[in-house]
């Protein structure tokens, strides 16, 4: 079976910002969700924040060609009332997080993606960076 990866806002912006020393890791696992390998899904919220954050540094229309590119390789996993809801009533420190690990356990994603592991001490499925994940992958 396939492992199903979510992507938090962090690693999207290292990936669509091509930022150094984490674009290469998180680059990889875009690979292997092109080539069909993994299944990636993000939140809907990421892409908003993501125009935000990237549109500091780059035009408006090259963020959403960017995003536009991005869009065509993960699921998307829909901020809805309920996942609010959780978010709000979880233990999480940072409501942000919360509400992209609801969104996560919603599709059934079996591992997190990000790096701010610390951030998601109350996650009951595996949290990891790029490069962890991609080590994991050489040590089975």
């Amino acid at each position: 079976m396939k492992n199903r990866l979510f992507l938090d806002t962090n690693v999207m912006l290292d990936l669509l910002g091509e930022r150094e020393p984490f674009y290469d890791s998180v680059a990889k696992v875009a690979t292997l969700a092109d080539k069909g390998e993994v299944i990636l899904t993000v939140s809907t919220l990421s892409y908003s924040t993501l125009f935000y954050l990237l549109s500091k540094f780059e035009k408006s229309e090259v963020v959403k060609e960017k995003l536009r590119k991005f869009k065509i390789i993960p699921r998307t996993s829909d901020l809805t009332d309920k996942i609010i809801e959780k978010g709000l009533s979880s233990n999480f420190s940072d409501f942000e997080d919360a509400l992209q690990y609801h969104c996560a356990l919603k599709v059934d994603c079996n591992i997190l993606i990000t790096r701010n592991g610390k951030d998601f001490k109350e996650s009951e499925i595996p949290v990891m960076t790029a490069t962890e994940y991609l080590k994991s992958l050489t040590s089975k």
